[in-house]
Parts: structure tokens; sequence; C-alpha cells
């Protein structure tokens, strides 16, 4: 099962349950921006104790790797849990929201956009995708994550939500990169490669 197929199935999958679901991290951005090669497929669920048995009943065992018991614990502890199409090696990765007021609303602020030719599912709003990825920076100072926003931001340029990216920036303690990302796209004519100056 190549990645692009395992996504609309798992989206598929997700619809038929009624599990409220946002396609985010680098799969989202290339929505948005500019599109690259990534390992694993990120969604976001709200993901009731109650559908954890439905959901992972969905993936045959004969075709895919899913732990019950790992579901349930980020159910239960607002973290992540996966899904691995043996064959392949392609994984999606189940993330639960935070338990914060930004994580809380993210999905109420989801789109339904077309991820690829003739297959629309919901995305992260594109502010929520950059947050999360200045996070994702902030854990562990991969520039791929700074190359998405960057792309993101060219390419949406006014149609972004500043005021709220800068409120959320601020509560979820990543100003110092938003500011970082902003200056520098301020000097830079889009021919160098990103590099926050810390």
């Amino acid at each position: 099962m190549e990645q692009h197929e395992l996504v609309v199935f798992t989206l598929r999958v997700l619809d038929q349950l009624q599990i409220p679901y946002a396609l985010v991290g680098s799969m989202a951005s290339g929505v948005y921006g500019e599109g690259r090669m990534t390992a694993d497929i990120d969604i976001l669920i709200d993901l009731q104790p109650e559908m954890v048995l439905p959901l992972c009943q969905a993936f045959p065992a004969a075709e895919f790797y899913v732990s019950e018991s790992a579901a349930r614990e980020a159910t239960r502890f607002r973290k992540q849990f996966n899904v691995i199409h043996v064959a392949s090696g392609n994984k999606i990765d189940f993330m639960l929201p935070s338990d914060t007021e930004w994580g809380r609303t993210q999905l109420q602020r989801r789109r339904l956009e077309q991820i690829f030719p003739a297959s629309p599912g919901y995305v992260a709003a594109p502010e929520d995708v950059i947050l999360s990825k200045m996070r994702y920076y902030n854990e562990g100072q991969s520039d791929k994550h700074l190359r998405d926003i960057t792309g993101m931001i060219r390419t949406l340029g006014d149609g972004l939500d500043y005021p709220f990216l800068d409120r959320c920036a601020d509560e979820l303690g990543v100003e110092h990169i938003w500011k970082a990302i902003q200056e520098r796209l301020r000097m830079d004519d889009g021919s160098s490669s990103f590099d926050v100056p810390f």
C-alpha cells in the first residue's frame, strides 16, 4: 500500500466511524505550502474510549500492526499511538489533542481540503500546522519544520491569521521562534536556506 493509498484508506475509516480528525504534520504543510517526502503520516483525532476497539478493528491484523493497549493509553494520557502497514512499512501516527486551550480547539478550526486529486479530507488550519511545527522545532531543532513553516508563509501570505499566531505562539512558549522566523523572512529574498538565528 503506497503512502497516499494509506492516507485515503485511513481517512475513509475515520469518516465511517465518525471520529473527528485533522491531517497535521508535514503532509498538512504540503497542502498549504511546499510538499515534500515524509516518513510518517500524522493525524490528530478526538478518540473516545468506546471507539478504540472499532478503530483498531478497522485495520485488519493480516495487513496492519496496531496495539489496542497503546491506543487506550494514548486516549487516557493524551499521547499518540501508531498503525503500521506491515508490507510497506508506511505508518500512521494518531495524535490526541493536548489538554490546553489551543489543543482542545484545533479540531474546531480544521478545514476540508483537497489532499489528493479526487480525495478531500480534513486538514488542520494552517495556523495550527505552523504552531505545531514550531513546537516540534523547539523540541528537536530539526530544520525541516522551519522549511515547512516558511513554505506555508510564502504561499499563504496575508491569508494567515497573524494576530492568532502571535497570541498562541506566546501561550505555547514558542514566541522566540515565531519572532525569529518573521524577522528572517523580512530579510530573506527566498533564495537562501532558512536558519533561525538564536
